[in-house]
């Protein structure tokens, strides 16, 4: 093939020297071809066409913003175009800048956190996995023995008493005899007589104990979509598995604590509160008067069992109230109750449950409504059954430190004494100590009642307690004082000071865990039978979902109820 003559020119060398061949020439323009291929390449975008025309190229910018589009407008307004360009063209260029203009702002913006994404060309600094902020204690869990059971319930024979003990109903009599004293020992229910010359025969009490199995379970569910999509952040699954164990653990412990049932044995559901009374009053210092008051004010209340519900309604009460005054509601609560729940509604008359609402609860028999009276929320409609006991439930530590066969119970509807601090708690121990001879090892306390028990020793000058501050030689001083131990000054024992997490305001159940009886047969007053402990079943994948379930199958039990007490209606200070 004949080279041109440029290409002779371009690559044939010094034209003095000699002249060099075709397949010299190629070769150097073959060579030129490759250089050219592996010459680093740009993509020119719109910032660059703006640089580059804002770099000036002697056109004047005095007039015309530093942009593409001004720069061309400018230049279209030079004379030697204007003259050069006909009428047609100029206009036909004209608009096409007037297109351009349109683009403008995408061909001058920067690439900054707004732009050209709202949201930012940016990554997120996500931290994984999700931070579990989820509370999880179970001191009654932890510290009550578990026992295996079988079949459906769990049955134990009790002594309660004989002659001598002063229990059980059993009455006291004098062993003294004589040598001519004769009692009856003819067989229970005969007619016959058989004296012989013995002293008098004991007698005893005892019952059957029979307590039921219940079953228990939740369950959790991971669609395949959250599971999958999920990789790489967080395993959703075993978040699943991890939530489902604690949630049963937690729910044990609550019902261990607080749990009602209904089936034999057990105490069942609580009554509505009697007496119910609402008076309007002046607001106090500290107190704010309500608002949204028309005429009057009609309150309900039930008894509240804790976390797992509530009595049914009691009657109305009626208060002739304004704006600006406050309501006391009180009542009287059953046996049990861990306080109550109030209801409230306004009009010239009772507008009834639909329209009455949830305003809110207290540990003891006495509850202020006060502020905006609620409009919406939970209506007392929604309460049209007992929802405190359960036919699958036991009894918990508070229902038996309450119930009817507890030691002792005192519903103080006050704040704790201030002038004998822990006075309340000396006379249950003197109390149980002269029914049963109990020592009790422990008191459980809500949080704000032990800090109300702790502030007892300070508030009153005239207390036979020292506090001791003490300072460093560094950072300052230390205060605050706590009490961990309420001396039994019956027995002398200490006894201690604990806070239960999940146990409701106003009520401090006494606990005994083990008897002062050394041959009892009762090695732990408080058990957990289980014929299945709790387990976790993954069910057969029947759906895009993995499904989970948690399962166990016992109950409850206090050997030993009369060795236990409590103080309820503490009124939060």
């Amino acid at each position: 093939m004949a080279l041109t003559t440029d290409t002779e020119k371009l690559f044939g060398g010094n034209p003095d020297a000699p002249k060099l061949s075709a397949a010299d020439v190629t070769r150097r323009l073959d060579s030129f071809l490759e250089k050219l291929d592996a010459a680093p390449t740009r993509t020119l975008g719109p910032q660059d066409v703006v640089s580059a025309f804002a770099g000036g190229r002697g056109i004047d910018f005095t007039e015309q913003p530093h942009t593409a589009y001004g720069v061309l407008t400018k230049a279209l307004d030079a004379p030697a175009i204007t003259k050069g360009l006909s009428p047609e063209a100029l206009a036909s260029v004209t608009g096409a800048l007037e297109q351009l203009k349109s683009q403008q702002p995408d061909l001058v913006k920067d690439i900054n956190l707004t732009s050209p994404v709202g949201s930012g060309l940016v990554a997120f600094d996500l931290e994984a996995p999700a931070k579990m902020l989820t509370p999880r204690p179970t001191p009654l869990r932890n510290r009550i023995p578990r026992k295996k059971g079988i079949g459906t319930s769990h049955r134990f024979k009790v002594i309660s008493g004989f002659t001598g003990t002063g229990t059980g109903g059993v009455s006291t009599i004098h062993p003294g005899i004589a040598d001519t004293t004769q009692n009856n020992f003819a067989p229970s229910g005969s007619s016959q007589s058989l004296y012989y010359a013995r002293g008098p025969k004991i007698s005893y009490a005892g019952s059957d104990q029979t307590v039921p199995y219940a079953q228990f379970s939740v369950s959790d569910e991971v669609t395949w979509s959250a599971q999958y999509a999920g990789q790489g952040y967080q395993d959703v699954r075993q978040l699943s598995r991890t939530s489902l164990t604690y949630s049963s653990m937690l729910l044990e412990e609550r019902m261990l604590m607080m749990g009602r049932g209904t089936a034999s044995g057990f105490l069942g559901a609580l009554a509505a509160p009697t007496s119910v009374t609402a008076t309007a009053r002046s607001a106090a210092a500290g107190e704010t008067g309500v608002s949204g008051v028309t005429t009057n004010v009609y309150v309900k209340v039930t008894s509240d069992a804790g976390d797992f519900g509530q009595s049914v309604l009691s009657t109305a009460a009626t208060a002739a109230t304004t704006n600006g005054q406050v309501v006391d509601v009180s009542c009287v609560l059953p046996a049990g109750a861990t306080g109550m729940r109030v209801y409230v509604s306004t009009g010239a008359s009772d507008p009834g449950d639909a329209s009455r609402w949830y305003a809110g609860k207290a540990g003891y028999n006495l509850f202020t409504i006060q502020g905006a009276l609620p409009t919406s929320g939970v209506a007392a409609s929604t309460v049209t059954a007992d929802t405190s006991a359960y036919a699958n439930g036991y009894d918990g530590v508070l229902s038996i430190c309450t119930g009817a066969n507890s030691g002792y119970v005192n519903r103080l509807n006050a704040a704790l004494s201030t002038t004998n601090p822990g006075s309340e708690f000396q006379t249950a121990f003197a109390a149980l100590y002269d029914a049963v001879k109990a020592d009790p090892d422990r008191i459980l306390f809500n949080g704000s009642d032990r800090k109300q028990l702790s502030d007892s020793l300070k508030v009153n000058s005239s207390s036979n307690y020292r506090m001791t501050i003490s300072q460093d030689e560094v950072s300052g001083v230390t205060i605050g004082d706590v009490v961990n131990t309420i001396i039994n000054e019956v027995t002398g024992k200490g006894v201690n000071v604990e806070v239960h997490p999940w146990l409701p305001q106003g009520n401090a159940p006494i606990v005994s865990d083990t008897l002062p009886i050394p041959d009892s047969e009762v090695s732990d007053v408080w058990s957990v039978v289980n014929v299945q402990d709790l387990m976790g079943i993954d069910w057969p994948v029947n759906q895009f979902a993995f499904e989970s379930s948690s399962y166990w199958f016992g109950t409850f039990l206090c050997y030993a109820p009369a060795w236990n007490g409590a103080v309820t209606g503490i009124k939060k200070v």
